[in-house]
């Protein structure tokens, strides 16, 4: 089983976001980019307008359990962000998870 980190700092995320490629779907935007290691590492920003902190910190478990129960599905030395849109408020694991694959497939970093 592979072991994935977190992004934690800003300047990590800024990096991601200026010069990693996007893709999005209903749900969430996910930002890629090589990190040049061995491992993976996932970062998820869920913005205020999306909710009070209970319903942030909620999505950010539903994508963080998503991401670890398929990580062997994701390619290796990537650093990932995922964004939560505003219409991801109401949505069930399933509908998270499969957000989540779905925008890996579109990104091209599903095995």
């Amino acid at each position: 089983m592979k072991f994935s980190e977190s992004l934690k700092k800003n300047k990590d995320f800024q990096h991601v976001y200026q010069n990693g490629r996007s893709a999005a779907n209903r749900y969430i935007v996910m930002y890629v980019l090589e990190n040049g290691t061995e491992n993976n590492r996932l970062g998820i920003s869920v913005s205020k307008k999306v909710g009070n902190s209970v319903i942030r910190h909620h999505l950010t478990r539903l994508i963080r359990e998503s991401y670890r129960l398929n990580e062997e599905a994701f390619q290796s030395g990537l650093d990932i962000v995922v964004v939560l849109r505003i219409r991801a408020k109401e949505i069930s694991y399933q509908e998270a998870e499969s957000a989540l694959l779905h925008a890996g497939r579109i990104q091209g970093i599903i095995r």
